[in-house]
């Protein structure tokens, strides 16, 4: 039998993925927010981490299968728990059960994953093509740093800007829901404990989904 065949096993994977994807998505947050209080800063950081070769070569590749992970994961949980259902939640009552971020993580999953494709479109494969098809890993363009001028370029257009913030607003439902269970999937359950998991999962998902929203007005409005 494969490693993740078990339904336990699948659920411990789902959770692993999601708190490494919880750490990197709070690391995003802080290098993106440098950018509002110091350009030279959000560069500098930028270039760290676009050109260190354990970020290159092992945590880019990570990520990259840590995302494709947990949002396939996801998926094929769910539809083994739809099957599993002898009675649908319509039926059920679900709504007297459950909250609405848990009946419909697939919903929130869907288009956290839809915006990553398009961020991946509009920041890293340029960013992969710069570096390894051009082969420029200065960081530099017309002796400028490139980073913080493509972030404003990003973040100068209406309509980008709205659509990322709705994503983000459904990020912040998908971890109301998936920063706690992520700790319960890995038996971290405890009378003791819990409550704090509660409420630093609210926290965490009000506070850094807020946090992407304001970067990208602060930079639509000074654009």
């Amino acid at each position: 039998m494969g490693l993740l065949s078990s339904s336990i096993a699948r659920k411990i994977a789902m959770s692993l993925s999601a708190l490494f994807l919880l750490v990197f998505l709070l690391q995003h947050c802080i290098i993106n927010f440098i950018s509002v209080v110091s350009p030279d800063g959000f560069n500098a950081a930028s270039h760290f981490m676009g050109t260190n070769p354990l970020i290159q070569y092992v945590m880019q590749p990570v990520l990259a299968f840590g995302v494709v992970f947990h949002f396939v994961m996801g998926f094929v949980l769910e539809l083994k728990n739809r099957k599993a259902r002898p009675v649908k939640y319509a039926m059920n009552k679900g709504s007297e059960n459950s909250t609405w971020m848990s009946r419909n993580m697939i919903i929130s999953g869907v288009v956290v994953l839809l915006f990553f494709a398009i961020h991946f479109m509009d920041f890293w494969f340029p960013e992969l093509n710069i570096k390894y098809i051009k082969g420029d890993m200065s960081g530099m363009e017309h002796g400028e740093w490139r980073y913080y001028a493509e972030l404003k370029e990003e973040f100068s257009n209406p309509i980008r800007i709205a659509l990322y913030c709705l994503a983000f607003v459904f990020l912040s439902l998908h971890l109301m829901h998936g920063f706690e269970s992520a700790f319960q999937s890995l038996g971290l359950r405890h009378k003791k404990y819990t409550p704090f998991i509660k409420k630093l999962g609210t926290i965490y998902s009000i506070a850094v989904p807020l946090a992407f929203i304001f970067i990208a007005v602060y930079h639509f409005i000074n654009s």
